[in-house]
């Protein structure tokens, strides 16, 4: 009976030492066990891949007209990308040596938009009865007085003086700084804008001598200085006009777009004023390749004339409350001037494209 007790207490004892081994064992490899955990809200889009592909826009070719010159520079790398097919819109675009086309095309809506003089814009606001508004400004003055052998530095300087001006803006822009610097137009001095009325013309008669004092825009400052080393810039009429009036005010290139488009194809305008603000910022950045740009897309015919000029043509890209603070402000003194250079009357507010 103790031999069996004893075999007894061998087996029992060799059982809980394997209990306790494999408790042992449990408890080292069973994954601890994590309290329940509150289901995490989602967050919308989190778990959703973001589309690169850009805004889809209307197939629709946009119509375009820009004027020779000047006002028409900071349209060439645009239609240089759009001839390359480089561009989301669609361009047309065609280079007008005549304003009046331009203006007449608009009223028609022949075309979508257009680059051309401010006051220009302002007659066409008025005469089609508000079919068109105010994209940008593209260019501020380009205007500077020009003297061979006269002496003059100041307004002071010009009374008594016979000065040529071309017709239209710049007599009118010469005009209120004569008499904003106290010279009596036809009693101080004389402003003669019917013999040499357009720009070309008058710029060929400094560049030979027979005019001594004249008013001419860039790039026919260049021109007439290359032909004529006796030639000297003497006022810049815009750092003139910025002691007499508002800052920046004196505006005259711009962009204009038929109303009627605009309200049609809002994302084709948002994306031809990103096209038209990054083809200005190159013309400002790289005005030799710009220049070649502007000749080979006929804006203007001579590249390394262009070049010279573009840093005096005050190019610029001014959209929204500051263009139409700067617009106001010029067109308001315009009238004062002539009232007949606006279209008679100060457009308002519904002439200016303000993006929302």
């Amino acid at each position: 009976m103790k031999h069996n007790n004893t075999k007894l207490t061998a087996i029992l004892a060799a059982f809980l030492i394997a209990c306790m081994m494999l408790t042992m064992f449990v408890g080292c490899t069973a994954p601890e066990e994590l309290p329940d955990q509150p289901d995490q809200p989602e967050v919308p889009g989190e778990n959703e891949t973001p589309s690169d592909e850009p805004e889809q826009l209307p197939d629709v070719t946009v119509r375009g007209m820009v004027l020779s010159g000047t006002t028409g520079f900071g349209m060439a790398h645009l239609m240089q990308q759009s001839a390359n097919g480089a561009t989301a819109v669609k361009y047309d675009i065609s280079v007008e040596a005549d304003a009046s086309l331009i203006n007449a095309a608009l009223i028609q809506g022949s075309v979508d938009i257009a680059a051309l003089p401010t006051n220009a814009a302002s007659v066409v606001f008025n005469k089609s009865q508000g079919k068109i508004q105010l994209l940008a400004l593209n260019t501020r003055g380009v205007l500077y007085l020009l003297d061979n052998g006269n002496g003059i530095t100041s307004f002071a300087d010009l009374k008594g003086k016979t000065v040529y001006v071309p017709a239209q803006n710049p007599s009118f822009i010469f005009r209120y700084l004569c008499e904003k610097n106290g010279l009596v137009v036809g009693k101080d001095i004389t402003i003669d804008d019917t013999t040499y009325a357009a720009p070309a013309e008058l710029q060929a008669n400094v560049a030979s001598g027979n005019v001594t004092l004249a008013v001419l825009p860039e790039p026919m400052v260049t021109i007439t200085k290359a032909n004529n080393k006796d030639v000297k810039t003497v006022l810049d009429l815009t750092a003139e006009w910025d002691k007499v009036s508002p800052a920046g005010s004196l505006v005259q290139g711009c962009i204009v777009v038929r109303k009627e488009f605009a309200e049609q194809y809002p994302t084709v305008v948002a994306q031809f004023l990103k096209d038209y603000e990054t083809s200005i910022n190159y013309l400002i950045e790289n005005p030799k390749q710009a220049s070649e740009m502007i000749a080979a897309q006929g804006i203007f015919a001579k590249a390394a004339v262009a070049e010279k000029a573009i840093p005096n043509c005050n190019v610029c890209f001014v959209a929204g409350e500051e263009m139409k603070s700067a617009m106001s402000a010029f067109l308001e003194i315009m009238h004062g001037v002539a009232p007949a250079s606006v279209g008679g009357a100060i457009p308002g507010d519904d002439f200016y494209y303000i993006a929302k």
